[in-house]
């Protein structure tokens, strides 16, 4: 069964608009994804493109091939724009005229003028410069975990290599322009190419678009705003995971809880603003001193945990030990008053099976407790003694402690 080119270039039109239509209706749910609008308007642009494209010997060629061209231009670079916003990165206009300014001033140069292929090779170039743009663009911003960006990165990709090919087409089906426009074999195989890329694309940048918002919605309820590390729920969730890790392959494991000392003197002294920068500092320095495979959270207040992976007593003290004098020092002064911030911190370690960080945290708990008693700004690591007689109903002495901090 044939292409009728004719009936392809009516779908288009209709798929166009459409699909610019609804990915403008979809920004007005989600006016914050501005990308959306810039794809719903390239889509727009693309529709009149085609529209002008069929009035071919109706209307003079400076309207159904220049500004035809023209359009189709703008809307290739209203996608990269799109794509440069969605990742939070400023549009560029001048490069957004670039292509067809480029159009018009090269395509009517007489070594152009009458040179079908090479007017077809300028134009599939421009094309191509904008869809690998939007390609690029994407992959710029992989380190965001959203699945769809992969396909809409290949398809982009392809669809660009697919216009570089529109030239030796060209030369291996010949056509003559004034007779058989929609009667080329090779312009009914890209407008249905076209097609097929027109309604594939716009799917995947709404999925994008909507794995985008439900990504940020999940993180913002598993990251505590103020410090931007995982808050109490993420720090539990994330802990059963390392519990099942840790089922495969044992290690030795460390749980730290930390505690601000007298933060509700600082509070009252210097403001619950100093009180938030205080609580930021800790986080920003407890993750400049842990490493990538530890975890850190907040679980409320001015209490804080760390679970420190393949980490045996020595190098548990050494870390936390790390943070508490790290933190010291960067808290000694803050916004230009004397917060003179310390913590706490209570350490267990843990070498044999199961793990349970929620069980630990109780136990650094007894260890925490002891710091606090022993004078604060202090690390404590429990021992079974302590944890035995801290659990006793008739224990009324903190007990042994295997450690001590540098107070």
């Amino acid at each position: 069964m044939g292409l009728d080119v004719n009936t392809l270039f009516l779908v288009t039109i209709y798929v166009e608009a459409i699909l610019g239509l609804l990915l403008l209706f979809a920004w007005l749910q989600n006016v914050q994804i501005r990308a959306v609008a810039w794809w719903g308007c390239a889509h727009l642009l693309r529709a009149a493109s085609v529209v002008l494209f069929g009035m071919y010997g109706a209307v003079p060629s400076l309207v159904s091939i220049d500004l035809a061209n023209v359009l189709l231009f703008l809307s290739f670079a209203v996608i990269w724009t799109g794509a440069r916003v969605f990742d939070d990165r400023r549009p560029l206009p001048m490069y957004v005229l670039a292509g067809p300014v480029l159009w018009l001033a090269v395509a009517h140069l007489p070594a152009l003028s009458d040179d079908l292929d090479l007017r077809v090779l300028l134009s599939s170039g421009i094309i191509t410069t904008y869809t690998w743009l939007t390609a690029y663009e994407f992959w710029r911003g992989r380190s965001e975990p959203l699945v769809s960006r992969w396909p809409a990165i290949f398809m982009l990709f392809a669809h660009g290599s697919l216009f570089l090919l529109r030239t030796p087409l060209a030369t291996m089906l010949p056509w003559s322009p004034a007779n058989q426009m929609f009667e080329s074999v090779w312009l009914a195989v890209l407008s249905f190419e076209a097609l097929l890329f027109t309604i594939s694309i716009a799917f995947i940048l709404l999925a994008m678009a909507k794995e985008r918002t439900e990504y940020r919605h999940k993180t913002a309820a598993m990251v505590d705003p103020l410090t931007g590390i995982a808050n109490r729920r993420s720090f539990l969730q994330e802990g059963n995971e390392l519990t099942k890790r840790h089922s495969a392959h044992p290690r030795p494991t460390a749980v730290l809880l930390i505690d601000l000392d007298h933060f509700k003197s600082i509070n009252d002294r210097f403001g619950h603003a100093i009180g938030d920068r205080v609580l930021q500092i800790f986080a920003a320095t407890a993750g400049a001193n842990v490493r990538p495979s530890d975890l850190v959270g907040r679980l409320g207040g001015e209490e804080f945990a760390a679970v420190l992976i393949d980490a045996d007593r020595d190098k548990a003290l050494a870390l936390a030990e790390g943070i508490r004098a790290a933190f010291a020092k960067a808290a000694a002064e803050v916004d230009g008053v004397p917060a003179a911030a310390t913590v706490s911190i209570g350490v267990v370690v843990h070498e044999d099976q199961p793990l349970d960080v929620a069980e630990l945290l109780g136990q650094a708990d007894l260890a925490l407790y002891c710091a606090k008693e022993r004078g604060r700004n202090r690390v404590e690591i429990a021992t079974l003694d302590l944890v035995l007689q801290r659990k006793s109903p008739s224990a009324g002495s903190p007990g042994p402690i295997a450690a001590k901090s540098a107070a």
